[in-house]
């Protein structure tokens, strides 16, 4: 069983405990969102969301607060009105969990909190479940547009000389780097070098490693597989890792993460959340001042590429968008840079003409 086959069990055995806590009604819409070939990941992202959604009504209703969740019935959707849910939307800029954390929701995670009941109400609507649709009603909370935060190429160079000679670790920081430095200097150039995401890398096997034709097999967003293709730095730097670090790691790796291309100091897979321990600890000895994350690094690809080919299609396919609107919202900015160097080019013509008379 290889990564991504025990990723959707992991993901589909939460979605069961999840659907113990939620209305009862609320498992003939999941079986729904299952015929429609969505990922693990997001049915699970529905879920976390809609249980937020009727932990706020529990929060606000007295009618519900003393009723378990599982028994909340159908009829609770047909009784939220427009404003309820403009209330919903409120509560979701700041609230408590149940152990005291604070939460918090800027534009990206109210739109996609919204759109999660909206679908829910959606289904149960249009098979006439409930009479009502509140949330269709709610406009989408407008989203401001974000500058992409990247590495420049002396940042992006800082980077790698930090993580190829441990400049400015910590005495314990150093210790590790000792074991880890080819490891981490391929991860770190991979991310760079193909935009591929965090989820994808750790997921990668040895088998997905090609050096015939610089290619990986990646499995992206939605189970879809692809090739991605790296060039000489990437490859040099996988053939250090592998040639020096990993079979040192592979002597003793758990037999469930043998195959893995990427094992960590305990001898199993690496999972997402050390990357980004990783990416933080070297930019951060690196001394970026930008807060710089996994994703980010896919930014700087992306960004670098789009420069340089000024192909949006090329761009979206190279990251793995399903949509190149996706890819356009990203980068519309950047058109907006292009154009207005274009109407500096333009002022030439008339220095030109002056000089001609």
């Amino acid at each position: 069983m290889d990564y991504i086959e025990k990723t959707n069990i992991e993901n589909k055995r939460k979605l069961q405990l999840l659907l113990k806590e939620l209305p009862k009604f609320c498992n003939v819409f999941f079986r729904y969102l299952d015929t429609r070939n969505t990922s693990s990941r997001t049915r699970l992202s529905y879920g976390y969301d809609i249980r937020l959604f009727f932990t706020f009504i529990q929060e606000n209703n007295p009618l519900y607060a003393d009723m378990p969740m599982h028994e909340i019935p159908i009829s609770v959707l047909d009784e939220m009105t427009p404003v309820d849910i403009e209330e919903y939307l409120s509560y979701l800029s700041y609230y408590e969990k149940k152990d005291g954390t604070a939460v918090s929701n800027g534009e990206k995670g109210k739109s996609r909190k919204l759109s999660s009941i909206r679908t829910m109400y959606s289904y149960y609507f249009k098979k006439e479940f409930i009479k009502t649709n509140a949330p269709s009603m709610i406009e989408t909370p407008k989203k401001h547009k974000e500058n992409i935060v990247h590495l420049d190429k002396d940042e992006v160079a800082d980077l790698i000389f930090t993580v190829e000679n441990g400049h400015s670790l910590t005495e314990r920081q150093l210790s590790a780097h000792q074991r880890t430095k080819y490891r981490d200097t391929a991860i770190l150039m991979l991310l760079l070098g193909t935009g591929i995401r965090v989820s994808e890398c750790v997921g990668l096997d040895l088998s997905d490693v090609s050096f015939k034709n610089h290619g990986l097999r990646v499995v992206r967003k939605g189970g879809n597989e692809s090739t991605v293709y790296f060039g000489e730095e990437v490859a040099g730097a996988l053939f250090d890792y592998l040639e020096t670090e990993r079979p040192i790691f592979a002597e003793k790796a758990l037999p469930e993460h043998e195959n893995a291309l990427f094992l960590s100091l305990k001898y199993s897979r690496l999972t997402t959340r050390s990357v980004e321990k990783l990416v933080k600890k070297y930019t951060g000895a690196a001394n970026i001042s930008k807060k710089i994350t996994p994703h980010k690094l896919r930014s700087t690809y992306g960004t670098n590429l789009y420069k340089e080919t000024g192909d949006i299609y090329l761009v979206a396919d190279a990251l793995g968008h399903k949509s190149v609107e996706t890819t356009r919202q990203h980068y519309t900015a950047m058109d907006d840079d292009r154009r207005k160097l274009a109407g500096k080019y333009s002022g030439s013509i008339f220095h030109e003409t002056k000089e001609t008379t």
